[in-house]
């Protein structure tokens, strides 16, 4: 195992916005694993989709509002039986 960064395998270039699809595939599938397992109910699952939402709305002005805006919109948009299909 690499001790130091400048060890550590150089990772491969990927398309700016593969992290991001990534990172949301990953999380539809914990939301949806956290539902069909009864561990959380539909309308927490709501709650925290709109959290996350509300988060990217009310940003600090950093330079980024339009991706902030572009967030939460994504993020509102999304809704269990659309985006998230349910796997029954």
């Amino acid at each position: 195992m690499p001790s130091t960064l400048s060890e550590r395998p150089k990772m491969p270039m990927h398309p700016p916005d593969s992290a991001g699809v990534a990172a949301l595939a990953i999380c539809e599938a914990l939301l949806l694993s956290l539902l069909d397992r009864k561990i959380l109910p539909e309308a927490e699952i709501l709650g925290i989709l709109e959290d996350a939402a509300a988060a990217h709305t009310a940003h600090p002005d950093d330079g980024d509002a339009e991706l902030h805006r572009a967030a939460a919109r994504l993020i509102a948009g999304i809704r269990i039986g659309q985006i998230m299909p349910r796997r029954r």
